[in-house]
């Protein structure tokens, strides 16, 4: 597989949210909140989410099973669409701790541990990445 205009988007949309996604997460915590920090960063990780959600729905191979071209991986392209709809709609009810949760849930799932298996050795950016270390 090379990369083509979809991984890149993916990648690049994908690698800014995981490094985002704990500013946002923090501008809310503690003794000093700062809310348009906050706000900020959490209207970009939602975009930035967005985007690696759409951009997956691009990107297929041959590896594992499929149906209409869609692998199991695939599924979290909806997991993730609905998350962040819920969670703006938790928001606008008021029900902070809803959204809160829903934020923590998508970061921890789709960024971290979907990023932890994108480095598997027979996924592409994995496979680079072992290969340039001379791993495999």
């Amino acid at each position: 597989m090379q990369l083509t205009p979809a991984i890149a988007i993916h990648l690049a949309a994908a690698l800014a949210a995981t490094a985002l996604g704990p500013l946002a997460l923090w501008a809310r915590k503690g003794r000093q909140q700062r809310p348009r920090l906050h706000r900020a960063a959490g209207y970009a990780w939602v975009t930035l989410m967005a985007a690696t959600a759409v951009s997956a729905l691009f990107i297929s191979n041959s590896v594992g099973p499929r149906l209409a071209g869609f692998g199991v991986i695939h599924l979290l392209v909806p997991v993730t669409l609905f998350g962040l709809v819920g969670s703006f709609i938790y928001l606008a009810r008021g029900n902070i701790s809803a959204h809160r949760k829903t934020m923590q849930g998508l970061y921890f799932g789709a960024c971290v541990t979907a990023g932890a298996f994108t480095l598997l050795p027979e996924r592409y950016l994995g496979h680079a990445l072992w290969s340039a270390l001379g791993v495999i």
